[in-house]
């Protein structure tokens, strides 16, 4: 009697300096080709190769501290990832077992890590299932501290930025839109998504940090959004500007895309166990204006910015 394999949710950090996105590419170093190729070692069989699913695939130099991914294993390769010394962790064998080997071979001070590796409910899919994805974007402008120990993560601005216009334009994009303007046009692909949240802050060393979730993104949209709010920090368009570039349809030359070193995946939301599959149903389902609000859109927590598969 053959048995169906277990899925394993994968939760996932890396630095992606070095990595271009997290989609395999012949010939490029990405997230999901280190992962495999690590998976693939631990399973000792030459061309045994197992596919990695995410929930948002990042692009060149973006990171994550909050990805995730799944993967699918039958008991036969389940049994070859837990050979050796068992878990003393009292974690599943079968997930602790993979995290620690995986990051085992990655090596000891690696730009990829599975933070957490244990069974899925059921009808979990990585991507499918998300209810919203939320990216963080860092900018230290000339009134911020810029520490070079987080120049990786964070863009160096020139000039001041006037934060509260910044969050007035951020919140006026909030809601469901085609964000066209906003994203790199890709044949056959959507380009209406829900903004649910959208804020700016700084922290305690004057960095500028954006809270930006969605039900997902289109590709470069969250670097976008973040262009427009800073040319409206900086003076050069007014906050009214940034919804009528949204409305145009069309991509823009008034604000510029910014740098992919200053984004990050923090958090992806999942809904209850028991509405993961239709969830992951409606997800799969082309999304038009005329459907109306997404019924999961307020899942989840938010409280940094509460006062109010594909991005990069």
């Amino acid at each position: 009697m053959t048995t169906q394999p277990q899925r394993f949710r994968l939760d996932i950090a890396y630095d992606g300096s070095r990595f271009a996105g997290w989609a395999k590419q012949p010939g490029l170093r990405t997230v999901q080709g280190v992962l495999e190729e690590a998976i693939t070692t631990i399973l000792g069989r030459t061309g045994d190769r197992i596919l990695v699913a995410v929930a948002g695939r990042t692009d060149t130099g973006v990171h994550a501290t909050g990805q995730v991914a799944h993967l699918d294993l039958d008991e036969e390769r389940a049994a070859r990832v837990r050979r050796g010394r068992p878990a003393k962790d009292g974690l599943h064998p079968t997930g602790s077992a993979l995290r620690r080997k995986v990051n085992g071979v990655l090596g000891q001070y690696p730009d990829v890590v599975i933070t957490n590796a244990a069974p899925a409910p059921d009808g979990f899919d990585a991507r499918f299932s998300a209810v919203w994805r939320r990216y963080e974007y860092r900018i230290a402008d000339s009134l911020s501290f810029r520490n070079p120990l987080e120049r990786a993560q964070t863009v160096w601005h020139p000039a001041p930025l006037d934060v509260d216009l910044m969050n007035a334009a951020a919140e006026s994009l909030v809601g469901l839109h085609d964000f066209a303007t906003y994203c790199r046009p890709r044949e056959g692909r959507t380009t209406i998504r829900s903004l649910q949240r959208f804020g700016w802050t700084r922290d305690a060393s004057g960095v500028l940090v954006a809270g930006v979730r969605a039900d997902a993104f289109c590709h470069s949209m969250v670097r976008a959004l973040v262009g427009v709010c800073v040319a409206v920090g900086e003076g050069k368009l007014q906050v009214a500007d940034a919804a009528r570039l949204r409305d145009a349809l069309h991509r823009s030359n008034e604000f510029a895309v910014m740098p992919a070193r200053g984004l990050t995946l923090a958090e992806v939301g999942y809904p209850t166990d028991s509405l993961l599959r239709m969830r992951a149903e409606l997800t799969r389902s082309r999304r038009s204006l005329q459907d109306g609000a997404d019924p999961f859109a307020d899942t989840g927590p938010f409280a940094e910015f509460d006062h109010d598969d594909d991005a990069g």
